[in-house]
């Protein structure tokens, strides 16, 4: 039999059979934690080392004389007999060409240093997200377990009323129905807090199945005056970059000095005893126009380099100024709930369920007063996980390099 061939109950209980084995394999690991893996396992970061490491090694090419030149010569260049002649020449560059190469290899490993540091912000950021967005399915699963408590109390209120006459079978009928209601729910919520924990293991990138601590507070410690990391992140780099632009102009400009040649030859004269010598030269650019122009282009690096931080600097701010009022009114809206609407919800709760137990309060009115208080925990849901997600934003404001 397949399982399309399953009944539905059937195939709900197998799936809550697998999502309880996967839950109890599962590890609560701390924010801190996540951040501490993800740093450690990330595969972009550890992509980014190599690229530091990869440069860090290219240090090592700052000295790049030419190829060795050998040569051999045979033949009647000196009278009728065959002689021979072996050369060795080789040229090394002077001046500052080797001290500018190994500079400008210097600053292209901090600059992947700088590139890692951005990575390592981002992924900051995401791992955060994802790890309070999990905690999010969580306080929506808690809340529908408490609906779920409530309707079933109301249902065995309802069924009571029905069998000694107080009420009608609608009462039955629709606690049921509300009862079915929060349990498929609870259905999607599973899978929605599956889906959580895979972002969440996306970004952390290890092979353990790991959760959230749910013991953690569900809103987001925001520290003040934390987001000014963007902006050093991001002034570092593109000011690293027009360091690696000057030492590469540095570079160009260098190669214009001419290279000095030392060279040994040995050859025959009628075949006779080997004759030796030595050879010296100059390699002299005499069309330097290449090495200027490129200087030239590495200079507008420089400007556009400038221009673009200058740009991203405005572009932050402005994000920033949105983020900050954002924060602002959602962390008002959280203060309402946490103050004043979560014990609004309580109290019309707990008087709704007495009246109506004690015949002082209809059908209708009870189900609008329930509706009521729920609809208010759900805002108080609501509104920490938009205070956390704006928090996040604004503790970690998206950084332009490019």
């Amino acid at each position: 039999m397949t399982f399309a061939n399953l009944p539905l109950r059937t195939l709900r209980l197998i799936m809550f059979a697998l999502i309880s084995t996967f839950s109890q394999a599962q590890e609560k690991i701390s924010l801190e934690k996540a951040l501490e893996l993800a740093k450690s396992n990330n595969i972009d970061l550890k992509i980014a080392d190599k690229e530091i490491e990869k440069q860090t090694v290219l240090k090592k090419t700052a000295f790049q004389p030419d190829p060795l030149q050998v040569q051999y010569q045979g033949g009647q260049f000196n009278s009728a007999d065959f002689d021979h002649n072996v050369s060795v020449q080789q040229f090394f560059p002077i001046g500052n060409i080797t001290k500018a190469n190994r500079q400008l290899q210097e600053e292209l490993a901090k600059l992947a240093a700088k590139r890692k540091a951005l990575s390592a912000y981002e992924l900051e950021k995401a791992v955060t997200l994802a790890y309070y967005q999990y905690l999010y399915g969580v306080s929506i699963q808690k809340l529908n377990s408490e609906l779920n408590d409530i309707y079933t109390k109301f249902l065995k209120n309802a069924e009571l009323r029905f069998k000694t006459g107080e009420s009608g079978n609608i009462e039955v009928i629709s606690a049921k129905a509300k009862v079915k209601e929060i349990d498929t729910q609870r259905e999607q919520l599973a899978f929605d807090l599956a889906i959580y924990q895979k972002q969440l293991q996306f970004f952390v990138q290890t092979n353990e199945e790991i959760i959230p601590d749910e013991t953690t507070s569900l809103q987001y410690p925001f520290v003040e005056n934390q987001e000014a990391k963007a902006e050093n992140l991001m002034t570092d780099f593109y000011q690293q970059q027009i360091s690696v632009y000057q030492k590469e102009a540095g570079t160009h400009k260098a190669m214009r000095t001419p290279k000095l040649g030392l060279g040994y030859f040995a050859q025959t004269i009628n075949t006779e005893s080997l004759f030796q010598g030595f050879t010296a030269g100059l390699q002299i650019p005499l069309f330097g126009g290449v090495n200027t122009s490129r200087a030239q282009a590495s200079a507008i690096s420089i400007s556009q380099s400038q221009l673009a931080l200058d740009k991203n600097r405005i572009i932050l701010k402005l994000q920033k100024e949105e983020l900050q009022n954002n924060f602002k009114k959602q962390q008002k809206n959280l203060a309402y709930y946490q103050n004043e609407g979560s014990q609004y919800a309580d109290q019309i709760i707990e008087t709704a369920q007495k009246s109506y137990a004690n015949g002082d309060m209809s059908y209708w009115s009870y189900i609008s007063f329930l509706n009521q208080a729920i609809d208010i925990k759900k805002q108080l849901a609501e509104a920490t996980h938009n205070f956390n997600q704006s928090a996040i934003e604004l503790q970690f404001p998206t950084i332009k390099n490019n």
